[in-house]
């Protein structure tokens, strides 16, 4: 009788233990959804936006970027106006190609851009609109009435840590937040520690680091909000991460100590028999 009293007691005990252990290391909901201080009515949410209105500022061309550049005309005699080499004319729509190669046009650690015809270009430290402006600036001296389209190619951004599809990702767009970055990495684990998302950023020669809390909707007006090229976001896992590893290298240590004792019993058995 003592006997079985101690096997109920101790199975007591064990199964008390497992419903405490799953109780710390389980999240919590809380911390889970996103924006859970937007009220939850049907009244639209207004988040005030920084820079005085303006959240969102054009991506900065910087040394080592990838540009597009393409100069249209409607010019009828724009044939004769066409490089010898390194651009392209299609006579049928009067077109003037300045990329060179799909690659297109690296910026130089000096901010230069070498443009046929039009020669060195300074385009460091300028928006695409304000790269246009200039571009088409000098084309009007060659071309009439040209068109000119800037893009850069090499806009990415790396996204680590606790998301379904970590990677880095090229964007069409020039502008893009970092919830789009979240969307590409096909969003964030159960695991995914949303109060504390990290982003590295290259600015000027330096470091920025700064912090996301996606629970809260104040992130709409960060600062950081908008990504720049090579922009690093970092999602750390969360300790029930480590808890529920724990929790499953635990259970399939037990199921091996079981099945060992399992097969030790039948082979006993055998034995004796």
């Amino acid at each position: 009788m003592a006997k079985h009293i101690y096997h109920y007691r101790s199975g007591l005990l064990i199964l008390t233990l497992g419903f405490l252990l799953f109780g710390f290391s389980s999240c919590s909901y809380k911390n889970i959804p996103y924006f859970t201080n937007v009220p939850d009515t049907g009244k639209v949410y207004q988040q005030a936006m920084v820079n005085g209105g303006t959240p969102y500022t054009p991506l900065i061309i910087r040394p080592d970027d990838i540009l597009m550049i393409t100069v249209s005309t409607l010019d009828n005699n724009l044939s004769i106006l066409a490089p010898e080499g390194g651009a392209t004319v299609s006579r049928s729509v009067n077109t003037v190609s300045t990329q060179s190669n799909i690659d297109g046009y690296l910026v130089s650690k000096d901010g230069n851009v070498e443009l046929p015809l039009l020669g060195t270009l300074h385009l460091g430290g300028l928006n695409t609109s304000e790269a246009k402006e200039l571009i088409a600036h000098k084309s009007s001296a060659l071309y009439k009435d040209p068109v000119v389209n800037v893009r850069i190619m090499n806009f990415k951004v790396t996204v680590l840590g606790e998301v379904n599809k970590p990677g880095t990702y090229y964007i069409n767009s020039e502008k893009a937040s970092v919830l789009d970055a979240i969307g590409l990495a096909g969003d964030l684990t159960i695991f995914g520690k949303r109060e504390n998302v990290m982003l590295v950023r290259q600015e000027d020669g330096r470091q920025e680091i700064a912090r996301y809390n996606l629970n809260d909707g104040q992130i709409l007006s960060s600062p950081y909000f908008y990504l720049r090229q090579n922009d690093v976001i970092y999602v750390e896992p969360a300790k029930s991460k480590a808890a529920a590893t724990d929790a499953a290298r635990t259970r399939n240590l037990s199921i091996l100590s079981s099945f060992a004792t399992i097969i030790t019993v039948i082979l006993t058995r055998v034995k004796f028999n």
